[in-house]
């Protein structure tokens, strides 16, 4: 699905050079494709404004080279192995956290109301 282009990045942001010396189609891709990720409805035709000012703030992150980082495993800080008969093999890894922008953050929040939660089915019971 394609939530926002060049132009409405242009539009949100209220910059027509808001990808700077980034590749803005290239940004408006990744956009989409982060867009596309969050479980957000179709859209035929009018994109909610917040959807869009979410896909603008996430397009200038890529522009940027914040978005899609390369992202490593965690490193493996030790190691530990038996050749007894209680075989055991145990490995500890470093922590792999990774960090979130700021537009990613404000884009999350705009979506938020849009995103489908799942399923949930209501059922009223009454006695007969």
């Amino acid at each position: 699905m394609i939530y926002v282009t060049t132009a409405t990045v242009a539009a949100s942001l209220n910059d027509p050079l808001w990808a700077g010396s980034g590749d803005a189609d290239r940004a408006v891709k990744m956009a989409n494709a982060w867009l596309s990720s969050k479980r957000l409805p179709t859209y035929s035709d009018d994109v909610p404004q917040p959807i869009l000012d979410a896909g603008a703030e996430v397009a200038r992150e890529a522009a940027a080279g914040l978005l899609y980082k390369g992202r490593a495993e965690g490193l493996v800080t030790s190691k530990e192995a038996s050749a007894q008969s209680g075989t055991h093999v145990k490995k500890t890894y470093a922590d792999g956290s990774e960090s979130i922008t700021a537009g990613e953050q404000l884009a999350l929040a705009l979506i938020d109301p849009y995103i489908t939660k799942g399923f949930a089915i209501n059922a009223l019971l009454s006695r007969v």
